[in-house]
């Protein structure tokens, strides 16, 4: 069996629905369908979820509807005329938004916005299950809530009930035929519409490979396979050949700075159940993409990728015989853990602490806050915030052992003219990260493509 999941981009009228539909039914083996919202047609297009956010919004601003509505509905219209599926699935579409909608006053606003951004995949499952029957093939939606899928934590930012993967296998073991699968959301144990961050079908797909057991998820998006670096910084890239395996590791590395291939949340389900992993371009469905897998062959020396990513601050603490002070470290994370900060790098010196966390958990109203409580824990000599960050990030499982790995990359930026604020190694030493400033993402990003692959 194999999970697949489509993106946005690959469901965004009906040419692309029936690509999508070839797809599924040249392989028997594809039998689990999870689906995105519609995304852009083109580049001055609007995905169907931010239409759907807008909507929420004006609901919520308790203006008049009707503009955001049809909005929506055309969306969904435009590509069920095409496809000549008929009038009830849009029929069924309305009502649905409209019984959403008659729940602002009900739900808070977080629980309200969550609700209503989840209709996007949900019809949209709907929908493509009512495409695959006008083709004569057997195929069924089915919703999370049937299945058992339950999440927990904030709305917006929900993560798997991990009793969730004995229901889905109970429930999937019942189905025959194509099931067609909303992605990005779930429900909470009290019956409400509960979210994954953005880019959550991807959490989806793998949450369902891990539970059915599946031989392979496939991913299917608009890209041929994973470039080494942002074709969009490196043009040259495009010339080159993706990268055909790359490790679970690897992936979550590139991932977590800026691969906006995959989502980094969604490599997690796969990589404890050891489910390979298959990026697929729908719009080249014989390429063979790029395949995530536990482990693979490497040449000592080499890097796989070169990711960047914008939106960091550095923390920096500095203060004499730091580390003769027991608990120390302890009390830094106590404070910002007292302020509901997660922090994403620590790297130290002897008499300096840098604390590396996203500048949108610090915002610069809760700086000053942050700053006098850590002077009142710590009585530093100095403390200081770094801002506009940018974070580079290079990894491979061939730079394991391999000495001159983090030379030729500060070697890299030092020709081009790009300074340093911090460099972190991590202890795995598949990867390294240097944060540099954000005016000089684009230079860095191709000196150091250039350095690694030449």
């Amino acid at each position: 069996m194999k999970v697949c999941k489509f993106g946005g981009s690959s469901l965004a009228d009906a040419a692309q629905v029936n690509k999508v539909m070839d797809i599924v039914l040249a392989d028997p083996a594809r039998r689990i369908v999870v689906v995105s919202a519609p995304g852009k047609r083109h580049s001055g297009d609007t995905k169907v979820t931010d239409l759907l956010i807008a909507l929420a919004e004006t609901a919520l601003a308790g203006k008049n509807t009707d503009i955001a509505f049809g909005a929506v509905v055309e969306r969904y219209a435009s590509i069920a005329d095409e496809l000549k599926i008929g009038d009830a699935i849009i029929a069924t579409i309305e009502e649905d938004l409209k019984s959403r909608l008659a729940q602002v006053s009900d739900l808070a606003p977080a629980e309200f916005l969550d609700l209503m951004k989840a209709s996007g995949e949900d019809n949209n499952a709907k929908l493509v299950a009512v495409a695959f029957e006008a083709r004569g093939k057997k195929a069924r939606y089915v919703s999370p809530k049937d299945t058992g899928l339950i999440l927990k934590g904030e709305f917006g930012d929900a993560v798997l009930d991990p009793d969730s993967y004995a229901r889905l296998s109970r429930a999937f073991s019942n189905f025959e035929g194509i099931v067609v699968y909303p992605g990005f959301f779930g429900y909470t144990k009290e019956g409400k519409v509960a979210t994954f961050p953005r880019g959550g079908s991807d959490i989806t797909g793998s949450i369902l490979a891990a539970a059915v057991c599946a031989d392979v998820y496939e991913n299917f998006t608009d890209v041929d396979s994973v470039y080494p670096c942002d074709p969009r910084i490196v043009e040259e890239v495009k010339d080159g050949e993706g990268i055909p395996t790359m490790t679970y590791r690897e992936m979550r590395e590139l991932s977590y700075a800026g691969f906006g291939v995959f989502n980094d949340d969604a490599v997690i389900p796969a990589v404890k159940a050891r489910i390979p992993i298959n990026i697929r371009n729908t719009n080249q469905p014989s390429a063979p993409g790029t395949m995530i897998q536990q482990s693979r062959r490497v040449i000592p020396g080499t890097v796989v990728g070169i990711a960047s990513a914008d939106g960091f601050c550095n923390i920096v603490i500095e203060k004499y015989l730091m580390n003769r002070q027991i608990g120390f470290g302890r009390r830094i994370l106590q404070v910002l853990e007292n302020e509901g900060i997660s922090y994403e790098h620590m790297p130290s010196g002897v008499d300096s602490q840098c604390i590396v966390v996203k500048e949108q958990y610090l915002p610069k109203e809760k700086e000053h806050k942050i700053i006098q409580a850590l002077r009142k824990e710590l009585e530093p000599d100095f403390i200081t915030v770094e801002r506009d960050l940018t974070m580079l990030m290079v990894v491979g499982e061939g730079m394991c052992y391999t000495p001159g790995m983090l030379a030729k990359a500060c070697l890299a930026l030092a020709s081009a003219g790009i300074s340093m604020s911090m460099v972190n190694q991590g202890s795995s030493e598949v990867s390294f990260m240097i944060a540099i400033r954000k005016q000089d993402r684009d230079a860095a990003v191709k000196s150091l493509y250039k350095a690694f692959f030449g």
